[in-house]
């Protein structure tokens, strides 16, 4: 005889100590619930540049596999954050710069027996840069700030100590620092350049000048351009609009 199908509002009922009725939980000795234990190992897997850091061949399997050798992915987090249950999820960007963008996500989970029923406010943050992302992700950095985030505030309320794999440095260091080294001293070069002739300077101090006047006709005003000393101390984010300033006057 099969057992009767559970409706949605069955399998998301939760009882007297705010836990899921129908879901089978794990708990630690001191009485609280142990969420590690309940990550599915389907949401688990080896964490590839540990192993590369150590020269150890990947495994195939996380059997036998400790935390700090281990990834646990997205919907892992999801699937937790659903478990422990929650009332409200928000995002606030701290930073959010053409190759920066930091995010706190602040989350209120549901009361339990754990808080005594009362409900509970966590936040934590994270970032994305261009130094720590690689390939489409560079394009969609305030999607990556946001899941970082988001993975860190419910693993970290959780005391689940397996790192997000959305935590994760995805670049390649090296590759990454020779690329952004490179496009650092050609923009800079391209200024300097455009400022000679554009303007005929031969030196940073009639460029200066050029701030001056693009300051006071208000094409360009930064506070920071007087501590300005050589092309290289201009922010490449600054150059870029000073380049299009002089190319547009």
């Amino acid at each position: 005889m099969s057992s009767k199908k559970l409706s949605g509002v069955e399998i998301y009922n939760r009882n007297e100590h705010g836990l899921l009725s129908n879901a089978e939980y794990m708990f630690s000795e001191d009485g609280s619930i142990d969420w590690r234990s309940m990550v599915k190992e389907e949401h688990l897997f080896p964490n590839k540049l540990w192993f590369e850091r150590f020269n150890k061949p990947i495994p195939n399997t996380i059997k036998g596999l400790k935390d700090h050798q281990l990834l646990i992915k997205l919907s892992g987090i999801k699937e937790l954050a659903k478990l422990r249950g929650f009332t409200n999820v928000s995002y606030e960007f701290v930073k959010c710069e053409l190759d920066h963008v930091s995010v706190v996500c602040s989350m209120t989970f549901i009361g339990n027996y754990e808080t005594m029923g009362e409900s509970v406010s966590f936040q934590d943050g994270a970032n994305a840069t261009m130094h720590n992302t690689s390939s489409f992700a560079k394009k969609f950095l305030e999607t990556i700030a946001c899941n970082r985030a988001f993975v860190r505030c419910v693993r970290n309320f959780l005391n689940v100590h397996i790192v997000g794999m959305d935590e994760m440095d995805s670049s390649d260091t090296n590759k990454d620092q020779d690329t952004s080294s490179k496009s650092s001293f050609s923009v800079h070069s391209t200024l300097e350049r455009t400022a000679k002739e554009s303007a005929g300077c031969k030196d940073f101090d009639c460029f200066k000048d050029i701030l001056l006047e693009l300051k006071e006709s208000n094409k360009y005003i930064n506070s920071q351009a007087e501590e300005w000393n050589s092309y290289s101390e201009i922010p490449s984010k600054e150059a870029r609009v000073l380049l299009k300033t002089l190319k547009d006057s």
